[in-house]
């Protein structure tokens, strides 16, 4: 688990990420927001298929105009590097 050192070092590579505190586990969240219902279920499965691919999984949350993506290691209850590098990729994906 990272120590909030660490966790500050790595926080400028997600600055659209916010830190946030459940059921007293530290995740990484953020909210995408969307015209609609389709582009963001097409959004939640392309982080699916990134989470498949990579073998970590976050909460999804998929609403209409809106995914709220949650990364946390769940093996180490908190925040591992791996999950901001899988924050950052999952911000590239609005690229794609």
């Amino acid at each position: 688990m990272l120590q909030e050192r660490e966790i500050a070092e790595l926080r400028p590579g997600v600055p659209d990420w916010e830190l946030a505190l459940v059921d007293g586990i530290k995740v990484l969240r953020r909210v995408y927001k969307f015209k609609n219902f389709a582009e963001a279920l097409s959004f939640t499965n392309k982080v699916g298929a990134l989470a498949e691919e990579q073998g970590h999984h976050p909460a999804l949350l998929t609403e209409w105009g809106k995914v709220t993506v949650t990364w946390w290691t769940h093996a180490i209850g908190g925040l591992h590097k791996n999950d901001f590098i899988m924050a950052a990729k999952t911000d590239k994906l609005l690229e794609s």
